[in-house]
């Protein structure tokens, strides 16, 4: 069994889908796959800021068996426990949104499974899964790749990391109290990267991983996921631009990348079906 965990609200979804396609798309296990999708209620700090619907779950729990019968999908509202841990905390309003700060309620969630890889919504995968899920973490609490950004800015911090793409050690996290460490810090501190920072302010034991893991500026050979985060452009100025890999015409135009067609094919064709209500399965 592969355990997947993603964060967000209803407006991710399609990050959520067609980052799953990509999995099933370049992965050849016979492994099912279990998605664990935390989201919750918070329309009082923004308007859109409501969770991932029911119809959205069930959804995606079909595409997931059109290419495993065994592969399940779990959405997790974590509204109460985020209203009691972060409502009111210094990084409530962060660079980002509240709902990447859930990914710190892991240990309380009696569902979540010993090992588990929590994804961002906006990366591709470019190679098999198991290439990464099978890495050994037994004497760790996660292991993640450097942030391409912040190993140069931040080079005499050697526990930076990006924590768009982390495979925890659930086990080993409750034990060190990594997840009640980082909430302490959100909840007492207002953090430069709010969770990034409390994870890895937080950490006892963490294993670094190739930067393949989670490219977020190039598409190389070898790369495994590729991370559409907010990239710095030099030309025709300095600039920074946050293309997603759902906006293909403007990710294509950028990147040039034809390798994930196929991928965004089947997404689109996904996407469209359930935006028209018609049933594509």
């Amino acid at each position: 069994m592969i355990n997947l965990l993603f964060a967000g609200n209803c407006k991710v979804f399609d990050g959520i889908l067609s980052c799953a396609i990509s999995i099933f798309k370049r992965t050849s296990t016979k492994e099912p796959f279990n998605f664990y999708i935390l989201t919750m209620d918070v329309h009082h700090i923004r308007e859109d800021y409501t969770p991932i619907t029911n119809e959205q779950i069930e959804f995606l729990e079909k595409v997931a068996k059109t290419y495993n019968p065994e592969n399940k999908v779990k959405k997790i509202d974590v509204t109460d426990l985020y209203d009691k841990e972060f409502a009111n905390s210094p990084n409530e309003q962060c660079y980002c949104s509240p709902y990447t700060l859930l990914r710190l309620f892991a240990d309380l969630i009696p569902e979540i499974p010993e090992k588990i890889l929590y994804l961002d919504a906006d990366l591709l995968f470019a190679r098999d899964i198991t290439l990464l899920y099978s890495i050994d973490i037994s004497d760790y609490e996660y292991a993640a790749a450097p942030d391409h950004y912040g190993k140069i800015i931040l080079f005499w911090q050697k526990k930076f990391i990006n924590a768009g793409v982390i495979l925890f050690n659930i086990a080993k996290c409750k034990k060190t109290g990594l997840f009640s460490k980082s909430r302490g810090l959100i909840k007492t501190r207002k953090l430069t990267f709010a969770d990034e920072s409390a994870i890895i302010r937080s950490t006892t034991m963490q294993k670094k991983i190739s930067q393949r893991f989670n490219d977020q500026k190039f598409l190389y050979k070898g790369t495994v996921i590729r991370h559409f985060s907010k990239r710095l452009f030099y030309t025709p100025y300095p600039h920074t631009e946050n293309i997603k890999q759902w906006n293909y015409a403007k990710m294509l135009a950028k990147f040039k990348y034809t390798c994930f067609e196929d991928i965004i094919t089947e997404f689109i064709y996904y996407r469209e079906s359930l935006a028209r209500g018609k049933n594509p399965f």
